[in-house]
């Protein structure tokens, strides 16, 4: 299974983006899909997820009510929208899915599959 992550680039604030993670090969293992990301000299963290059954969604505390993530299944894409960016949004943004149930949604350890990462930039 590979995944590939896109949509990232340099706007800013306020403005939003795009993220998009298009899954390819053994996809049916998927259950659920995670965004992480890390900024310059800090630690990955989790930023939302989805179940791509239920469609139960989490987000970090720090993005909710401005990021809003979905799946396409037809398409098997997790987009992560994001809106009104602020400054300390900047980071490389990570997808990552795993195929097995998790007691918890935000730990990195968790994930089987990672994509490259596309850096977002927020900056006037």
């Amino acid at each position: 299974l590979q995944l590939q992550a896109s949509g990232g680039g340099l706007v800013q604030p306020g403005g939003s983006l795009r993220l998009s993670c298009a899954a390819s090969g053994r996809t049916i293992e998927n259950i659920a899909v995670g965004w992480f990301r890390q900024a310059p000299g800090k630690e990955r963290e989790a930023v939302s997820y989805i179940s791509l059954f239920s469609k139960l969604t989490n987000y970090a505390d720090s993005v909710k009510g401005r990021f809003t993530i979905s799946s396409d299944d037809a398409q098997k894409i997790v987009y992560l929208q994001m809106n009104n960016l602020k400054p300390e949004d900047t980071a490389l943004y990570y997808c990552a899915s795993r195929g097995t149930y998790q007691p918890t949604w935000d730990e990195w350890e968790n994930y089987d599959y990672w994509g490259q990462g596309t850096l977002v930039t927020v900056s006037s």
